[in-house]
């Protein structure tokens, strides 16, 4: 009886050793970079997200870089600045044109240097005024302003 004891023990671990044996798993790793499987796809991945990220970061500079020149030109001092230059602008561009349609400077001539543009007008003979805009890389504007075509329409009561 011993002997079958012994037999069937020795049968149980031998049978249980092989159920081990089998139902282990198999190990491998699961990392494209270690098992070689999937690597181009995997190394692929890995750059595509480098350059989103470091794109990402030259966006978010560049939009701060916005921002402050916004938040530069939206103080009080700029908008008076920017109020006041365009106004210096605006009497400078009208004293300009008094003196084209004027006549008072009695050759009908005259030069301006603004900022290395030269601005020169003459009244020709037909009595248009030419205007010549010379910026500072030389290139050149002409305008004719025709006079003689410029009429105001008088003021009639009606019956």
């Amino acid at each position: 009886m011993k002997n079958i004891i012994k037999i069937t023990l020795l049968g149980l671990i031998t049978i249980s050793l092989q159920a081990i044996a089998t139902s282990m798993p198999d190990y491998s790793f699961k990392s494209p970079a270690f098992n070689g499987v999937g690597y181009s796809s995997h190394a692929l991945t890995i750059e595509n997200q480098q350059y989103t990220r470091q794109q990402q970061i030259i966006k978010d500079a560049l939009a701060q870089a916005q921002a402050d020149a916004a938040a530069k030109q939206n103080t009080n001092i700029a908008k008076f600045l920017n109020n006041l230059e365009s106004r210096i602008y605006a009497q400078i561009s009208q004293n300009m044109a008094t003196s084209m349609f004027s006549g008072t400077n009695g050759s009908g001539t005259g030069t301006m240097n603004f900022e290395g543009n030269t601005i020169n007008w003459y009244k020709d003979i037909s009595g248009n005024i030419v205007m010549n805009v010379t910026d500072t890389t030389g290139n050149s504007t002409s305008v004719t302003i025709p006079l003689g075509q410029f009429q105001f329409p008088t003021s009639t009561t009606g019956n």
